[in-house]
């Protein structure tokens, strides 16, 4: 063992459970807290707004009874949030949870946020108010798809981060570009705030695409079954800043558009699924290609998760051979 490896060893230990969406990840988040005594911990940037548990796929009042669950519903639609929040609050209830002697379960698929959670956070660069006011009146003429696709051109790194959709965010990347000649992408690899001093393991869910592409059309519809059209009613009724991240959650502008009358539902329906699927794709890619662990540190499963006993017998042997090679049992009893 060499002298980091026996730093890193000496660090309290934090499990992430990642991947694309409607993967299964809060489904084996919350099998694996009930079963080492750990408490999951929201790391996805929706899942972060109390206006939207359905959408967003957050665990249902049954689900948080069953372990303690942390950052899910705790923001305001109109308070977005952003990953140097998330990060401070996640440290907090990463402590507090090792302070009750239960592991910390980290459960989400927005990669920046792990990224900056397990990395730390960049630097930010200032940005003129001319170069901030040509990238507003650029995405305005061209739309924030379009401005996406020119910064994927020319800042791939960090465009696999951002949604096309985002607008404030991928104006924000535009204009860092256009004022420092740099992505935001290298700017955040200048780190004003240091990794986590925690030990990270992490499970990687990683289906096959046509049964992921399934269930995220097969999830959305079971969405509008348990009272997704009220929920985005309730939102638009609001009047927010459609701008704001929780206005632009998959599925919201799409069944917003059908309750002002401007498309059919069907319309609606197909778009939201394409455009999750869309997302789970791009999620897919960015953690194939982010090394947030070290190899050794690293399970993935080939496989849907829809519980421990759907799991194949190698499957399980391999995910708790893992959980026990990364130290991760001594909170609870796998029995």
């Amino acid at each position: 063992m060499t002298a980091q490896d026996g730093r890193t060893a000496a660090l309290p230990a934090a499990l992430v459970v990642a991947g694309p969406t409607a993967s299964g990840k809060s489904a084996l988040a919350l099998a694996l807290a009930e079963r080492l005594g750990g408490a999951v911990i929201n790391a996805d940037s929706m899942q972060v707004y109390r206006d939207l548990r359905i959408l967003t796929a957050r665990p249902t009042e049954a689900e948080e009874a069953r372990a303690p669950h942390a950052l899910y519903g705790v923001r305001d639609a109109a308070e977005p949030a952003s990953a140097g929040w998330w990060r401070r609050e996640a440290l907090a209830a990463m402590r507090r949870t090792a302070a009750e002697g239960r592991l910390p379960i980290l459960c989400g698929g927005t990669g920046l946020w792990l990224s900056a959670l397990v990395n730390g956070i960049g630097a930010m660069p200032t940005v003129p108010g001319p170069v901030r006011a040509e990238a507003r009146a650029l995405a305005a003429a061209i739309g924030a798809a379009s401005l996406h696709a020119r910064l994927a051109e020319r800042d791939p790194a960090t465009a696999a981060l951002l949604e096309p959709g985002d607008t404030q965010r991928v104006i924000r990347a535009w204009e860092v570009l256009e004022a420092t000649g740099r992505g935001l992408s290298a700017w955040w690899s200048e780190r004003r705030e240091p990794p986590a001093p925690w030990r990270f393991a992490m499970i990687l869910l990683r289906p096959p695409r046509a049964a992921l592409r399934a269930a995220i059309d097969a999830r959305f519809l079971a969405m509008l079954e348990a009272g997704a059209l009220e929920e985005v009613r309730a939102l638009a009724a609001r009047g927010l800043d459609p701008e704001l991240p929780a206005m632009k959650a998959h599925g919201v502008p799409n069944l917003a558009a059908f309750l002002a009358g401007r498309i059919p539902l069907e319309q609606a329906i197909a778009e939201a699924q394409a455009m999750v699927r869309q997302y789970a794709k791009r999620q897919d890619t960015w953690f194939r290609h982010q090394a947030l662990v070290p190899p050794e540190a690293l399970h993935m499963i080939h496989a849907r998760f829809a519980g421990l006993a759907q799991l194949s017998e190698n499957e399980r042997m391999g995910l708790f051979a893992f959980i026990d090679d990364a130290g991760l049992t001594h909170r609870g009893n796998r029995a």
